[in-house]
């Protein structure tokens, strides 16, 4: 896997997150396809096999790419909130790693977290609790917070809350993620169309191998 392939897989795995944000502030719930779990467990994974396999496969972006592309893209398709929230999150993931102190004490909390669930064996609900206490308390001060939008009567209801802060803190893993593999502001001026033929490349070649499965 060549570095465009990681970057991508990363920003992916932001867009997801921030439409499965969107899609939870307007709705309360979420469907299997953005794969809420394997963007959380995102967030614990430690010495992975592969860049790809932070997320347990490629496969598990789908929605990301195709959100990516469609923000990348000149067309229609657009979503001005996504795109708000993805820009949020990665002004977020530059602040943390200029912060040495914040980031040190966020990378306690996730190891923590991680402790909890592979030593301990808490019960997912509460590792995903954890982690939007950990957003709340090493992101949420930096700052500027990213502004969700959404129902009230969902936005009110605390175990939403706790997802999308959750998903939040995952995005901005996988934002420090591209930044570790030499993501740059710039890309999305200089490089989109590199950006785009490799999202799509991704997309094809999971299309082939489910293709292949049949």
């Amino acid at each position: 896997m060549n570095e465009w392939q990681q970057r991508v897989i990363a920003l992916a795995a932001i867009a997801q997150a921030a439409a499965a944000v969107k899609t939870l502030a307007r709705q309360g719930k979420l469907d299997e396809s953005y794969e809420r779990q394997a963007l959380l467990n995102s967030v614990l994974v430690q010495n992975p096999e592969s860049f790809a396999s932070i997320y347990g496969d490629v496969s598990k972006l789908k929605v990301g790419l195709r959100v990516l592309l469609a923000q990348l893209g000149t067309t229609r398709d657009k979503d001005i909130e996504t795109t708000r929230y993805i820009v949020g999150v990665l002004a977020l993931a530059r602040r943390i790693q200029r912060q040495p102190k914040a980031f040190a004490q966020l990378g306690e909390r996730i190891e923590q977290l991680h402790r909890q669930q592979h030593q301990f064996q808490f019960e997912q609900e509460t590792i995903y609790t954890g982690m939007a206490s950990t957003y709340s308390d090493c992101i949420s001060p930096l700052g500027r917070p990213i502004q969700i939008h959404g129902k009230p009567e969902h936005l009110q209801q605390q175990s939403v809350q706790n997802q999308i802060r959750s998903l939040l803190l995952a995005a901005i893993r996988s934002a420090v993620l591209w930044r570790q593999v030499g993501g740059k502001r710039r890309h999305f001026l200089f490089s989109r169309t590199r950006m785009i033929a490799t999202a799509n490349e991704l997309l094809r070649a999971l299309s082939s191998q489910s293709e292949s499965s049949e």
